[in-house]
């Protein structure tokens, strides 16, 4: 779909009479990061997945500005609007999830329960988000040289030697998720890297503490770093319930689908009302 600064790549898949989710893809995902997922959740919901700016078949058309949050997440709106999609249950990760809590904090009525998947609202000190953007910076000049190298899978892999990934590369569809990746551009990764990286984000840390939408975090066992982050979060956000999943690093979804979606279904399907009320009355 074409909308303002943006050709928007997305598809639709399970039951159209049952409630929608949003799926955001991570960092060098795309609109399949989910697909195990989606099919075991289609008799239940009808799950919504794009290709964030940067990935995928997705195209920017206005400046380069418009591959930040801010300007994503409008996007995003500005989609759901066109699709008259007035409210939805939205599930992110890692790069996803710090897109998807921008949305929440800043377009409260749109998604009354969200899943945030290894993610964190950015951070805080000015000299940390600095260093971050200068090694963001180094790792997209990597990304690009890989185009002239030929050696974007070589990139991939050591990518996920981070200890974050727990022991990812020892899944048995380890090489399918590579090859899922092959399908990103290279460049365009660069962009989105840059402008949309964890250093460039806003810092979401203040907002949180006013956040009244119902939050599940989840972090992998193996994920030391995103478990303390989750802490954080879970401590000064009274809304949010923190959920640590077995046999699994930073990407649950992949590692452990059933967990995650047995955690997904307890939290969206429940008897609790939403919260969306609580926005009238803030």
């Amino acid at each position: 779909m074409t909308i303002e600064n943006y050709q928007l790549v997305y598809a639709f898949d399970g039951d159209r009479n049952q409630p929608v989710i949003l799926f955001l893809h991570g960092f060098m995902g795309n609109s399949h990061e989910f697909d195990q997922v989606i099919q075991l959740l289609n008799n239940d919901f009808y799950c919504l997945k794009v290709d964030l700016p940067g990935h995928g078949n997705t195209k920017v058309l206005g400046s380069e500005d418009y591959y930040t949050m801010t300007h994503t997440a409008q996007g995003l709106i500005d989609l759901l609007d066109n699709l008259k999609i007035h409210q939805c249950f939205l599930v992110g990760y890692s790069m996803g999830g710090r897109l998807a809590l921008y949305l929440t904090l800043y377009f409260p009525g749109k998604f009354p329960k969200v899943v945030l998947e290894s993610a964190s609202p950015g951070l805080i000190k000015l000299a940390e988000r600095q260093e971050r953007i200068q090694r963001d910076q180094q790792i997209a000049r990597k990304l690009e040289r890989s185009i002239e190298k030929n050696d974007f899978i070589d990139f991939l892999i050591n990518w996920y030697n981070q200890p974050i990934f727990g022991n990812i590369k020892n899944h048995p569809q380890f090489q399918s998720l590579i090859e899922i990746r092959t399908q990103n551009n290279p460049i365009e990764l660069a962009k989105s890297l840059r402008l949309m990286g964890t250093g460039c984000q806003p810092s979401l840390w203040e907002k949180l503490k006013e956040n009244q939408n119902d939050l599940l975090l989840l972090a992998g066992e193996y994920d030391e770093k995103f478990i303390d982050i989750n802490q954080q979060m879970a401590k000064i956000c009274q809304y949010c319930q923190l959920k640590i999943v077995s046999n699994a690093g930073h990407n649950i979804h992949f590692e452990n689908p059933n967990a995650f979606v047995e955690n997904l279904k307890k939290f969206l399907i429940s008897n609790q009302p939403f919260r969306e009320k609580s926005h009238n009355q803030a």
